[in-house]
């Protein structure tokens, strides 16, 4: 659908209704839970939600991460919650040793084996956490990757990652690409800009937000490592089943290098027939890279991002829960 909502062209037009029937379902949802109908969940300890108001990847699962590492960083314990989207079954469980993609999601798993952090999975998120905060009782936070519309548990500051894409037609799905209408960004209390310096709203403080990293490492021996310079000149094929390709391969570009794109759905899983290419190597993010370990004949290099992002959004967060913690702003 991406191309559709690229623009307000005829299907666009078409799907209209269907998105304003959509926006009313939200409405009354999200109704119900702030007036008492639905009941929220309210955990012992504060709950930091990082999502965003359109449909695939903007860059939620760095900023995750890159905010374990700062709270961490900080004397604080964080546990991370996800849905573990793409997993076989629906049962709550923790990232443990071991797990698979298939297991847990690809993203949770990315998430545990690089933050250190426990990582629980589960469509309940509130659930998923309490079952967290009973095996890690340290945990002295929550961190919810991709949970803006699970309002069902309740939320003690809420980040919406924002990448360059926009809000593109700014319509309702499926006539576009928003779950919650563009007003819904001026309730949050932070704005990541990820590769985009506009914001769709003002008022809310705002944090830049980019994807660095150059050095790549091989799927099948995760010790040997190369610098981009080490590929150039040789028959690349760039992999990349994100939410946004387009700026895996627009990164690889920036390191000089010259690939033949192949972009898969998100979360896509892969099969050997997926990466029957011709070269002398292929290039591929680390999400996608938990899901291909012996897929190829050919080398296979990894690129491990981090999210760089300014001013200090961890020490925003902070704050925010500190003020909370001593009674001069409602919880």
């Amino acid at each position: 659908m991406a191309s559709v909502w690229q623009g307000r062209g005829p299907l666009a037009w078409l799907l209209l209704p269907l998105g304003g029937l959509f926006f009313l379902v939200v409405a009354l949802r999200r109704w119900a839970y702030r007036f008492g109908l639905f009941r929220l969940e309210h955990l012992p300890v504060p709950v930091i939600v990082v999502g965003n108001i359109i449909a695939g990847g903007a860059g939620k699962t760095p900023l995750t991460l890159w905010l374990a590492q700062r709270l961490v960083a900080a004397g604080r314990k964080p546990g991370i919650v996800s849905r573990g989207y793409g997993r076989d079954g629906n049962e709550i469980g923790k990232v443990g040793a071991g797990a698979t993609a298939q297991d847990c999601g690809d993203e949770p798993l990315l998430l545990a084996r690089r933050s250190g952090c426990p990582v629980y999975v589960g469509a309940d998120r509130a659930a998923a956490a309490r079952a967290m905060l009973a095996a890690h009782p340290e945990c002295d936070l929550i961190l919810c990757d991709d949970g803006l519309q699970h309002y069902r548990l309740h939320r003690d500051v809420e980040i919406a990652v924002i990448d360059r894409r926009g809000l593109m037609n700014g319509w309702p799905q499926p006539a576009g690409p928003l779950r919650e209408p563009a007003s819904r960004l001026a309730s949050v209390d932070a704005l990541v800009l990820n590769e985009t310096v506009n914001a769709p709203v003002e008022g809310v403080p705002a944090f830049a937000m980019r994807l660095a990293g150059q050095q790549f490492y091989c799927l099948g021996d995760p010790r040997s490592t190369c610098a981009a310079g080490d590929l150039v000149g040789l028959a690349l094929h760039a992999v990349a089943g994100i939410g946004a390709p387009q700026r895996f391969f627009d990164h690889l570009a920036g390191l000089g290098l010259k690939c033949s794109p192949h972009a898969f759905p998100d979360h896509h899983r892969y099969g050997a027939g997926d990466l029957d290419f011709h070269g002398d190597a292929i290039l591929m993010t680390e999400k996608d890279a938990l899901k291909c370990a012996g897929l190829s004949t050919l080398p296979i290099w990894v690129l491990p991002v981090d999210a760089v992002v300014e001013p200090d959004l961890a020490r925003h967060v902070l704050d925010i829960l500190e003020k909370k913690t001593d009674g001069s702003a409602p919880a």
